[in-house]
This record gives structure tokens, sequence and C-alpha cells, in this order.
């Protein structure tokens, strides 16, 4: 049985300076990191893993490896986003705190059972902060959302399009 996440892993284009943002930023501890001279097939390289430690003991990770070519671009919301959950309070002070420093901050955004701000990283990926409202849980409840049928609508929507 699967028991949660251990850490979810990601290109970047620089460790410090990826660093800087999710220990110094966010607050995030470098947790660990794991210089990797050879591949499990064998063949050498130079890559750095690094790991950022959330509070719930899951990890975000990433990968600078100069020798793969990798083609870092601004994502889209829609595409690709990192959403971490912080306290309202703590929502609001990210929003000053990143207007502050100059950081790229959109929101705040109301999603109906949460509310969320988003800020860029050094490598392009959008990172999300989003701070449950109290009808979170009632709103992610699959036996009360109908998640199943508008799936099924969507499915039938878009084949029928």
């Amino acid at each position: 049985m699967i028991k949660g996440l251990h850490h979810n892993a990601y290109r970047c284009r620089d460790s410090e300076e990826t660093r800087k943002f999710y220990e110094g930023f966010l607050g995030l501890p470098l947790a660990g990191a794991l210089r990797i001279n050879t591949t499990k097939t064998g063949r050498g390289t130079d890559v750095l893993h690094t790991f950022y430690r959330l509070d719930d003991g899951s990890y975000l990770a990433f990968f600078e490896a100069p020798d793969r070519p990798f083609e870092f671009k601004e994502q889209h919301d829609f595409d690709l986003h990192i959403a971490l959950e912080v306290d309202p309070d703590v929502l609001q002070r990210f929003l000053a705190k990143g207007k502050a420093e100059g950081q790229e901050v959109r929101g705040v955004a109301d999603h109906g059972f949460i509310h969320s701000i988003y800020f860029r990283d050094p490598n392009g990926y959008v990172i999300e902060l989003t701070a449950k409202e109290p009808d979170h849980d009632e709103a992610m409840d699959p036996t009360r959302n109908n998640a199943t049928d508008i799936l099924r609508q969507w499915q039938a929507d878009k084949h029928a399009a």
C-alpha cells in the first residue's frame, strides 16, 4: 500500500540558486544532497540531487545535471505547478514578503475551497502556496463532490466535440 509522498523531483539550472529560493525564501531546509558520479547503467556522470524537507516529512527534490540537456522554460500553471499548503496567516505573510523582495507574485486567488498565491522559482516552475478554507475536506470528499460524474461528463463532452 502506498503510504504517502516521499519526494517529487525536478530539474534545476543551478543548485545554489535553487537553494536560495527554496531554503532562503520559502524556508524549506536543505535536508540532503547526493552527488551521483555513475548511473545505474554504468555511465559516468556528474549530477547533484538535493532534497528540501516539508513539515509533513516529504521532500521537494532537484537534479542539477549539466551533462544532460534539458529545456528550461517558464511553465504555465495548467502545465506544471507545485502546490504547497500553508496556514491562512502564512499565506498573507508570503504575499507581503514576495512583494517586498520583488518576487513575481500573483494572487490571492479564491478557488472556493482554498486560497492561493503564486510565485515563479529560478527554474521557471510555478509555486503555489495554498491555504485551506473551512469547507476544504467536504469539497475534496468524492462521496460528496461528484468527482467521478464530473470526469465522466468531461470525457463525454470532449469526445462529442
